[in-house]
């Protein structure tokens, strides 16, 4: 009896892992293909790698192949793909937080731009997603918390994708320029906030909006931040500095020792109610100034989470979204809204924010214009309000909806755009 259970509990192990590989096969072809064809029309990668995942999905794959598309992944329980999407959003926010880069705020001609960019960039869309989540709340999130409901559609409205924005920018030339600094910048501070939003959000949420549960578990972050900011950061420099390294060899004791920092900043952080993401997160932020480790990290690492652990995540949340869902005309007047308020929104708070810097319109454009880029950031964003039960399934599609149009605008605007600020755009690099 024995035998045969072990022998039971092989094939079920073999079962599971063969179905597992046939998805990362199909995932990593799929992702691969589509950022291949987005790049010949204009788009960075990653938009065709987002698509590829939507496609993968219900709202295609599902529809057209269903027996095909169950058999494939739905055969077994989906719990490896889910926590390999997590383990690799935990690696990617890592990789986003090394990316964060300052620097540029201490340009004082850059202040003021960045400053007004920022704070008009966060406020103006998220008060028009405030007041589009109490509008809509009675008709699109009945039973659930409006307040809830309403904070995650106004963080929604309110991220930028840096990372996406800063691959883009390099294919346009613009990591050197004037606008492109002010807009890096601002992007990155926007997105700072964006995830204090996101902390504190997730934090009211699972505390019920319970005023002492709040402040326990707000509490509790802050006092991870503090500890963060002004020992784990010093530790961290420590360990580094005990490793002999380049931009492009990283020993690999020294990447074990990241990994585990990184995992259990993430365990710490999951703990408090406000997902592992941000551990991962903090971690890449207290060692974005490591620049030779940085780069070594780029070098060794980043495209292993770049090839296979974000098309996963772009899959699973493919997964999820089933465009079919939206079957009423009243639904698709609701994306719309949504999509030309978070458009509008953004755009209008960043251009707004960009002249009265002193900006003239040809670059206060050509800054509302990347800063309006959502992809990856706002995925994430989606995800966290749909686990925590605050965003229900039809508002998720439209939101990640949402995400690749404002992505896509992206590279046609600034082809409009940039001639007009006396920037050619360049030949074998467009997004």
């Amino acid at each position: 009896m024995a035998i045969n259970s072990a022998q039971s509990g092989v094939q079920a192990t073999e079962h599971v892992l063969f179905f597992t590989l046939v998805q990362l096969a199909v995932i990593i072809i799929a992702a691969r293909v589509a950022g291949y064809l987005a790049r010949q029309i204009g788009q960075p990668r990653a938009v065709g790698e987002i698509v590829a995942g939507l496609l993968l999905g219900p709202s295609l794959f599902g529809l057209v192949a269903p027996e095909t598309f169950q058999v494939i992944f739905w055969s077994t329980d989906t719990t490896p793909i889910s926590v390999m999407s997590q383990i690799g959003l935990i690696m990617l926010m890592f990789q986003v937080g090394l990316e964060f880069d300052f620097s540029h705020l201490k340009s004082p001609q850059n202040k003021r731009a960045v400053g007004l960019i920022s704070i008009l960039g966060v406020a103006l869309p998220f008060a028009l997603g405030m007041a589009v989540g109490y509008a809509s709340a009675p008709h699109l999130a009945a039973g659930i918390s409006v307040l809830g409901y309403a904070l995650f559609i106004a963080t929604a409205f309110s991220i930028t994708a840096v990372p996406i924005l800063g691959r883009i920018m390099m294919e346009f030339d613009l990591t050197r320029t004037r606008i492109g600094v002010i807009t890096i910048s601002s992007a990155a501070v926007n997105d700072v906030v964006g995830w204090m939003l996101l902390a504190f959000i997730s934090a009211a949420v699972t505390a019920h909006f319970s005023v002492a549960g709040m402040l326990a578990q707000l509490g509790l972050l802050s006092l991870y931040v503090i500890v963060c900011l002004y020992a784990v950061r010093q530790v961290l420099r420590f360990i580094v500095r005990r490793f002999e390294f380049n931009h492009q060899a990283l020993p690999q004791d020294l990447m074990a020792i990241l990994l585990v920092i990184v995992f259990t900043s993430a365990m710490l952080t999951s703990k408090l109610g406000i997902f592992a993401i941000f551990g991962g997160f903090m971690m890449g932020v207290l060692l974005h100034d490591q620049r030779e480790l940085v780069e070594a990290w780029k070098h060794k690492v980043a495209d292993l989470v770049t090839v296979f652990f974000l098309p996963i995540f772009f899959t699973y949340t493919g997964l999820r979204t089933d465009i079919g869902g939206l079957e009423t005309g009243a639904l698709w007047l609701w994306c719309a809204v949504l999509v030309f308020l978070a458009v509008l929104g953004k755009f209008g708070g960043c251009y707004v924010g960009a002249r009265l810097s002193g900006l003239g319109r040809a670059d206060a454009r050509n800054i509302a214009i990347m800063m309006n880029t959502r992809a990856l950031m706002e995925l994430v964003v989606v995800n966290v309000g749909l686990e925590l039960g605050v965003i229900p399934s039809q508002v998720f599609t439209m939101l990640v909806l949402m995400a690749i149009v404002s992505t896509i605008m992206t590279a046609p605007g600034l082809r409009a755009w940039l001639p007009s600020v006396g920037r050619a755009i360049p030949a074998e690099r467009d997004a």
